[in-house]
Order: structure tokens, then sequence, then C-alpha cells
């Protein structure tokens, strides 16, 4: 057949459909234990691997929102990514563009930990035999008699025995002419320095954006606006207060959350910090979703995610700093509302908006638009063409909150009849219906490990 590969001859091969942070981690992990006769192809859109939306990023002003002791990719060397961040330092001798860490508590510029992620893939990539890195789209999955095939946008198909989807986050795509990109500089994207800006959305994207804004020297207003209006908290040096799992009221949103409410109350009387309960609790998160029934996980989407989020994913301490003081400014304005009418026109667009808890249409003029929001949340609305067709072809389907697709609990994806696949697999945010807290690296990279370990020592189990 014109244009396939036939790299199925020896050993099993895995096929990664992304090579972002996600699928990077996924294939260190397949191919840190050399004896193994797995191999895997990496397939990406971009010229290079490893940095994806997250990481890609050259402002150094945008800083990770966790702190550099708890990003090694290895949870086994758990001070990995601080000895390299070391060893980086020493190297470059001072020559640093930004300020450099003093321990292991502080938050690096996302670019550098994009070079890290790069780094681990690239003693690999010297090895064809183990690694192969295809830059192109990825148009189709199927499955097949022995295995999996996936089909480019450029026509090869390339067969394998398993394919994961490590797509990461798919970005909201800008309406009209009036909205400008995000994950675009404002000088690429040709916004005015005395421009109005309104940024739809309150969380750590947005700082990003402001951050960015105020790098480049912009003059103009800037309104961050979202229903509540919250910021996310800053990080302080806390200790994860320690929490039994038997202590903990799984299953039941109403006492979980008075539960959690209670607990934090007092820590508070005793002199000690939220975030230490916050903090504490990460390592069952997990399994505090999945044992919640689906009306308890809708109501806590509805009501308390905005909450949850700005204490759970929160800025750099100097990242607060440099917000407060352009809010102290006036240099940006954060607005409890919703908006409810977009015009563009030749100045950029008239925004209509209604302030939390008002009745009254307010209006203003702006230049540009960024959606800040996040992510594409229901799955049936996605424009990638490899998740589209695992959707048209039954092998798919959405969770019933439609906040991810559905995955088995060995991140298998489940079919429309509700069927474990032995060959498609997905990891990173894409499985966040089943995980929830599956969005920054110290998840993903657990949830890889995982998944690798099945692959690689227990094969016998998917073939």
């Amino acid at each position: 057949m014109k244009g396939v590969s036939t790299l199925r001859d020896s050993g099993r091969h895995v096929i990664i459909i992304g090579g972002g942070a996600s699928g990077v981690l996924l294939a260190c992990q397949l191919l840190r234990d050399p004896p193994n006769d797995l191999r895997v192809t990496l397939v990406e859109k971009r010229a290079e691997v490893g940095r994806g939306v997250a990481y890609f990023t050259a402002n150094p002003d945008h800083l990770l929102n966790v702190r550099a002791s708890n990003m090694s990719a290895f949870p086994d060397q758990p001070d990995h990514f601080w000895r390299w961040l070391c060893a980086r330092q020493a190297a470059q001798n001072g020559a640093v563009t930004w300020q450099p860490c003093g321990d292991p508590f502080c938050f690096v510029p996302r670019s550098t930990y994009g070079d890290y992620v790069a780094s681990l893939i690239e003693p690999l990539l010297s090895q064809p035999s183990r690694l192969r890195v295809v830059q192109g789209e990825c148009v189709s999955i199927r499955e097949t008699q022995s295995g999996a095939e996936v089909a480019l946008a450029d026509g090869t198909q390339h067969p394998a025995d398993f394919v994961v989807l490590a797509t990461g986050h798919e970005a909201l795509m800008a309406p009209a002419a009036c909205y400008a990109d995000p994950w675009v500089a404002p000088s690429d994207a040709g916004i005015p320095k005395d421009g109005g800006i309104l940024i739809l959305g309150s969380g750590l994207t947005m700082i990003d954006y402001v951050l960015s804004l105020l790098s480049a020297g912009h003059r103009g207003p800037i309104v961050a606006m979202s229903r509540r209006g919250l910021l996310p908290n800053a990080h302080c040096h806390v200790e994860p207060l320690r929490i039994d799992a038997a202590d903990i009221p799984f299953g039941s949103g109403a006492r979980l959350l008075q539960w959690f409410r209670t607990l934090t109350a007092a820590q508070a009387a005793h002199g000690r910090d939220w975030r230490s309960v916050v903090d504490g609790i990460r390592p069952f998160t997990q399994q505090i979703w999945q044992r919640l029934p689906v009306p308890a996980r809708r109501s806590f989407l509805e009501h308390a995610r905005a909450w949850w989020d700005v204490h759970r994913h929160r800025m750099a301490p100097e990242v607060e700093v440099r917000i407060n003081a352009a809010i102290a400014a006036g240099r940006v304005s954060i607005v409890a509302g919703k908006l409810s009418g977009v015009e563009p026109n030749t100045s950029g667009a008239f925004v209509r908006y209604r302030r939390r808890g008002e009745d009254a249409v307010k209006t203003m003029q702006v230049t540009k638009i960024v959606d800040c929001r996040g992510i594409i949340n229901n799955p049936l609305e996605t424009s990638n063409p490899a998740l589209r067709s695992l959707f048209n072809q039954g092998l798919a389907r959405p969770d019933p909150l439609h906040i991810g697709i559905n995955v088995a609990t060995d991140c298998a994806i489940i079919d429309r009849s509700g069927a474990p696949s032995e060959r498609l697999f997905a990891v990173g945010p894409l499985t966040r219906a089943a995980f929830w807290e599956i969005v920054a690296v110290p998840d993903i990279r657990n949830q890889c490990v995982e998944l690798a370990r099945r692959m690689t020592t227990g094969g016998e189990q998917f073939s």
C-alpha cells in the first residue's frame, strides 16, 4: 500500500500523537529500560518536540506555577529537575536572563522547563531504532486486526501495536478579527500600546498575558473579566498537611465540602496556612473525583470549580507582586461580570457586559479581546481531526459531563458501546473526565509511569 510505514517488523511499536510534555514524558518512560523491545514513534505538528503550547513561550516573565522541587519528570528521582537546573545555572555562569534559583522552592520560566523536557528526549533521538520523531498532523486513527493504524495529513499511514493520544489542551479558536490569540505575543499580534484590551478570564493564562503586555510596554487600559472576578492566589513556603485517607469522606460531595472547611478552619485557628490543607489533599484528589457521583461532579463544576482553581492552581510569589502593583496603579482592572455582546468595528470591538449581581448592561470600546478562559471543554466541539475520527467511528465517546473523553483507569479509550480499547489509549488533559487533576506535570508523570509500566512489563495483557 502506498505510503505505509513498516516499522512493526520487530518488537512492539507505540505511536504517540502529540510531542508536547505529555507525549515526551510517556516516550521517556517507555524507553527508559534499554533491554525492552518496544519502539516509539512520536508524531508532532511543530518542528520541535517537548514544548507544546505550555512551554513554547520565550518570555522569561512567564513562570511555572509549580515549584522546581515538584517538577521532576521521574517520580523515583524527585530532584531530577532541580539537579538539571543547578547544573544548567552553573554552566551558564550567571548569564541567565532571569533570577537564578536559590532553593528548590523557586519558580522558573516555563521556557526553561521546555528546555528541560527537550533535553530528556535528546539522547533518544540518536537511537532511531528505538525512537522516531515524525513531523506532521495525525488526521485519523483506526483499529486493525493486528493493532492500530495512524494516517497523517501527508497521506502516509503508520501501523502500530498501540496508539496513545497525548495532544494536551486544545485552545479556543478566535471567532473574529477583533480577538487576539493569548499564545501569541502582543507585538506579533499587532496590538497598539495605547489600545484598550479586554481579557476574558482571570486565571493563570490571563496573568501570563498581562505580564506579556506589561513587558511590551503597553500603556492602554487592561480589563480582565470573569464570572466571579477571582484571581489566583500565590504560593508561599508551607509544608503539606499530613492527611490520612481514612479521614476523607469519599463519595459524598456535601460531607466532603464540610470536612474540608472544618479542616481548613482548624488549621487557621492554630495560625497555620490554608495552603497546607490544599497541598495535603493533592495526593487524593483523583480518588476523590472518581468516587464522587456524577451529580456531585456536576455541582462542583458549576458552583465550586472557580474557588478550587484559585486556591489549587496558584501563581509564583514574584508574579503576585507584579500583578498587585499593576492593579494598584490602575493599569489592570478585574471585573466580575459576563459578556453579553460583541460588535466588531474598525477600531476593534464594541462590548456589552453585565457586572455580577447587576441587571444594567454596561459597554466599553476595546482594541482587542483576548480569550483566556482556557480550553475547549466539550470534546465533541474539537477541531482535532484525530479525535474527530475516533468519534466518527464510534471508537471514543465523551464523558457524561462532556469535559473530556471516556477512558478507563488504565487510560484505555472507551468506545461508544462502553468497551475499553486494547489498542488505543490517552494521557494528559484529554483524560480529565476520569482523573480531573491531570493538567500538571506531577500528575501527568505518574500517569505516564503507570501506562508505560503496563506496556513494557505487562504487555501480554494488551496483546
